[in-house]
């Protein structure tokens, strides 16, 4: 038996071990490393007006089979990414495809570039993923957006669905990324650990983040609701030219 909760973790497993072929193995692993959890976690970060697709992105993103030691800058990051693109897409889910790094932008005789740029099969898009160490900023999102526009007007193909963006952080805070919207633009934000604390730590750490996700999820819902209720009591109040 598979140590699993809820039906939707169930189902959640069951579907990836079918698309990924995955043996009984890899599957534990997958479930050990709370896949469910981190994928919810990212979903929580969407709205109902998203640009990015649910289900399809983690948060956050275990990255410690890169073997990174301390001290590491972006480019040590992608190195490692690009030596273990097998290990990398794996962590990140079925129809992944690697296309390009480095990805050269050019505007008005300036170049730009992209860490890395994945195609994901079943939704028929561009991927662009930005590496960034530390914390995330801000302005962080004017320079996906920038990516992700170039790559619709220059790369995207007929019959391919508009680009999404993804940028990695070593910590970010979700209530800001939620306040920016950043969903709306296509744009999701996620945190990588290159290296995983003992087992009790690591679900623990999950868990409080896990909740924090769902308490997220309630408060949206509830300032959807009060809205709702306000117009109702607006749409019925009396007003002063109303007749009786």
């Amino acid at each position: 038996m598979l140590p699993l909760k809820t039906d939707e973790a169930f189902m959640f497993y069951a579907h990836d071990a079918v698309l990924r072929h995955l043996s009984i193995r890899e599957l534990r692993k997958q479930i050990s490393r709370k896949a469910y959890e981190r994928k919810e976690i990212a979903n929580s970060q969407l709205t109902e007006l998203s640009a990015v697709p649910f289900n399809i992105f983690k948060d956050p993103y275990l990255l410690d089979v890169l073997g990174l030691k301390d001290n590491y800058l972006e480019a040590d990051l992608e190195k490692a990414i690009l030596a273990d693109i097998e290990a990398f897409i794996l962590e990140f889910g079925h129809g992944f495809t690697f296309a390009d790094r480095q990805k050269r932008m050019t505007m008005d005789g300036e170049d730009f570039t992209l860490d890395l740029l994945f195609f994901h099969r079943g939704l028929k898009r561009l991927i662009a993923i930005e590496l960034k160490l530390g914390k995330f900023k801000p302005a962080y999102m004017g320079q996906m957006k920038f990516y992700l526009n170039w790559l619709n007007r220059y790369e995207r193909q007929d019959g391919e669905n508009p680009p999404i963006g993804l940028i990695l952080c070593t910590e970010a805070s979700r209530d800001q990324i939620e306040l920016m919207e950043l969903d709306k633009e296509g744009i999701a934000v996620a945190e990588y650990w290159t290296q995983l604390p003992l087992k009790s730590e690591f679900e623990q750490k999950i868990s409080e983040i896990y909740k924090e996700a769902q308490e997220r999820l309630e408060r949206r819902k509830s300032l959807i609701s009060n809205k709702v209720l306000r117009e109702i009591e607006y749409f019925y109040e009396a007003k002063d030219d109303d007749d009786y």
